[in-house]
């Protein structure tokens, strides 16, 4: 299986990778001579004949359990480990971020770090110093950057680390799973920059467990289980089939949606009506009332169906859902073209922009007639009160409840007769 889209990055053919994983250890001279020298041991299977391409200037993801082997995968690309079996060609500078601290020394300062981490890099002094202050500021560092990076959390040595990284100006980033050491708005920066450096053409290779990170920067993916690739292609896609292991019929439709099922009723498009309406590029504000309409179409009658909706962050969190099975609403049947209204009171949502998905499940929990993410999207505006941050908008007003009265008005009280033991 293979994802071409442009010229590739990286081709990686038939790479298979063993290691051997010992079960007692020689740890000492006296255990070597009772055992003549050898350890038991069984081989593990990292790679199996993994071959996929990486599309050139394509955000790609590797996810899979732990132990799938695209950790391992990452690190043959990245030359660290040399595969048993396969080759791996790469097109362009690369540069890999895939431990926290990799490439610095502990007793130097972060700027002395710079330098190294930039020269193992391959980047010449003369580049170092004229992006110094731009790695420094990426990082947010700048207060201990003269202190040594001993001292340094891990989240610090990540972002400095990573900042070094992309500063080389890489045809090809790798970067494993430390980005989740990072706060929230280092991770934001990072997925900006990840964003850039796709506009610029550039290629990042990214391992990650984060579904909602990756569903919002990759447009590529490969998905590997225990070493073998299960599925190699738009990210969307291989996202969902990881996301859910069982579902088999996972697929795109003519719009590029992501969708799923057996197919007796087919999920037609969800309708947005606001207050005035259907809902156009005015979008809606926080509090108005909302109706999301399902319309589906039965190509057979199907019976006591559960309909379901749910929304996700346009960054791709999981934010709620509501089926009409537990609220205790179910069709006695469907058949047809119809429509189920969802009446949402007071949209409690802030400025933004969120995905719908809408989808039919039949009487058991496991039946899936048709979901389809990113049915509909929602555009809500500003609104009065405004909150000031998160998804959320609990439409809350400030007021005084109670005040104490101040040191000088206590004073001014007793200036003027007012105040003593009555009028404290």
């Amino acid at each position: 299986m293979s994802a071409t889209v442009g010229s590739a990055a990286v081709s990686v053919e038939a790479v298979s990778k063993r290691f051997r994983v010992y079960r007692e250890r020689n740890n000492t001279l006296k255990s070597a001579l009772m055992r003549r020298g050898s350890s038991s041991y069984q081989d593990f299977q990292a790679l199996e004949e993994v071959s996929l391409e990486i599309p050139q200037g394509s955000t790609f993801a590797l996810v899979g359990d732990n132990g799938s082997g695209k950790s391992t995968l990452l690190k043959c690309i990245a030359r660290i480990l040399v595969p048993d079996s396969g080759t791996i060609r790469r097109r362009g500078r690369m540069a890999a971020m895939l431990e926290v601290g990799s490439g610095f020394h502990p007793e130097l300062s972060g700027r002395e770090n710079i330098y190294l981490n930039g020269s193992i890099l391959g980047m010449s002094r003369s580049e170092i110093d004229a992006k110094l202050d731009q790695i420094v500021d990426f990082s947010g560092v700048e207060a201990f950057i003269d202190q040594p990076v001993k001292n340094y959390s891990s989240g610090m040595y990540v972002r400095l680390g990573f900042s070094v990284a992309i500063h080389t100006e890489p045809e090809i980033l790798l970067v494993d799973e430390i980005l989740a050491v990072g706060d929230t708005s280092f991770q934001e920066k990072c997925a900006q920059k990840f964003a850039d450096l796709r506009d610029e053409g550039r290629t990042v290779v990214v391992v990650s467990h984060s579904l909602p990170q990756l569903r919002s920067m990759a447009d590529q993916a490969a998905y590997l289980d225990h070493g073998r690739l299960k599925a190699v292609g738009p990210a969307r896609v291989v996202l969902e089939q990881y996301a859910d292991a069982e579902r088999t019929n996972i697929r795109t439709d003519d719009n590029g949606r992501v969708r799923w099922g057996t197919g007796e009723v087919v999920v037609e498009r969800v309708e947005v009506i606001g207050p005035q309406g259907p809902v156009g590029e005015e979008g809606l504000v926080s509090g108005d009332q909302v109706v999301l309409r399902l319309h589906y179409h039965a190509t057979r009658r199907v019976e006591r169906p559960s309909l379901g909706l749910t929304m996700d962050s346009a960054q791709g969190s999981y934010l709620w859902a509501s089926f009409s099975r537990d609220q205790g609403f179910s069709p006695d049947y469907l058949e047809g073209r119809g429509s189920v209204d969802l009446v949402i009171p007071h949209l409690p949502l802030q400025e933004g922009l969120y995905a719908v998905h809408g989808g039919v499940l039949g009487a058991g929990p496991e039946e899936v007639f048709d979901f389809v993410r990113e049915i509909a999207w929602l555009q809500v505006g500003t609104s009065d009160p405004r909150d000031s941050g998160g998804p959320v908008s609990m439409a809350g007003r400030w007021r005084m409840s109670g005040q104490t009265r101040t040191a000088v008005e206590v004073v001014s009280a007793l200036g003027t007769g007012t105040g003593g033991k009555d009028g404290l």
